[in-house]
């Protein structure tokens, strides 16, 4: 399972094994520039939970690394398991993590200050499956497949209490959202209700109706999402993780969330094939996946503060 992950990753987002304490690499201020993460970690989801908490998903075994972004420290949080793998993360308002388990067919849902598992969701048994990111809004969790053409919805009401482990919904896509080859990735949610999916292996961006699973392609005035791997939205300002091109762009997005048009695209030097990003402030915060490096024990990972 590892050899099949591994030569199926590199070329297209991710891969990893279990490290040591991470801690800062670098710093401007009062934040670091750079985060250190334990060698041969091979990153692919990061999230911003409360505070200046960040968590860090590993894709072959299943770690998550907990940090501070103000002092750079952190530790593996919840112990990895050898044939499991995390994608996609998000801490809700219940302070819940949800994580995308990628080639696991499903979702697991944590404890975000106690690392306690709370719930765990079996979306499908179908080989080749790979659940890739999640979004999470007021109703439900939405989760990308990036193989199949659906959503995989878990809804959520008002209160803290978890749906049962049965009780999710596979939403079909239509239109664009469910053409070949598109590899669906990151997601995010509009205000309306509505999804924004970027397609990493045909450079788009669509527009998905929540309910019905129609979609419609973003005008981004022939701009190419090619590799486009976490999705940031902050108001209208949609940031695109673009990871083998290293490098996001910053999408100015319209009234409708029909149209954008690009501001900027945004590099490092520390970039190293980043994978997804989430936003503190003025920050845009990325971690590398090294998609083009093979994992191995020794190999370095980091986390990268963007000021915009």
């Amino acid at each position: 399972m590892r050899r099949f992950l591994a030569s199926l990753l590199v070329p297209l987002i991710t891969v990893v094994v279990t490290g040591s304490t991470g801690g800062p690499a670098a710093a401007t201020g009062a934040f670091p520039t750079t985060i250190s993460l334990p060698d041969g970690f091979a990153p692919e989801g990061l999230t911003i939970g409360r505070g200046t908490t960040v968590y860090v998903g590993s894709i072959l075994d299943g770690a998550v690394w907990r940090g501070d972004l103000r002092t750079g420290r952190g530790a593996v949080f919840i112990p990895g398991t050898p044939g499991t793998d995390k994608a996609g993360l998000k801490v809700d308002r219940h302070n819940r993590l949800w994580t995308a388990d990628f080639s696991g067919g499903g979702a697991t849902v944590y404890d975000a200050r106690t690392g306690a598992r709370l719930q765990q969701y079996r979306f499908t048994d179908q080989p080749g499956s790979l659940i890739n990111d999640v979004v999470i809004t007021r109703t439900a969790a939405y989760f990308t497949d990036s193989t199949r053409p659906v959503l995989y919805v878990v809804p959520v009401g008002p209160g803290d209490r978890l749906p049962e482990a049965d009780a999710f919904e596979v939403l079909t896509l239509s239109g664009p959202a469910a053409d070949a080859g598109a590899f669906n990735n990151g997601i995010v949610a509009l205000p309306d209700g509505d999804l924004l999916v970027v397609q990493m292996l045909l450079g788009r961006l669509v527009r998905v109706d929540a309910t019905t699973g129609g979609s419609r392609v973003v005008d981004l005035g022939g701009y190419s999402l090619s590799r486009g791997d976490g999705l940031v939205l902050r108001g209208h300002t949609l940031h695109v993780i673009r990871n083998l091109t290293n490098l996001a762009a910053e999408i100015r997005l319209d009234a409708t969330f029909t149209s954008g048009t690009l501001v900027r695209e945004l590099d490092s030097p520390a970039f190293q094939v980043p994978a997804t990003g989430d936003r503190l402030g003025s920050s845009l915060y990325v971690v590398n996946g090294r998609f083009d490096t093979a994992p191995a024990p020794d190999v370095e990972y980091h986390i990268v503060r963007l000021p915009l």
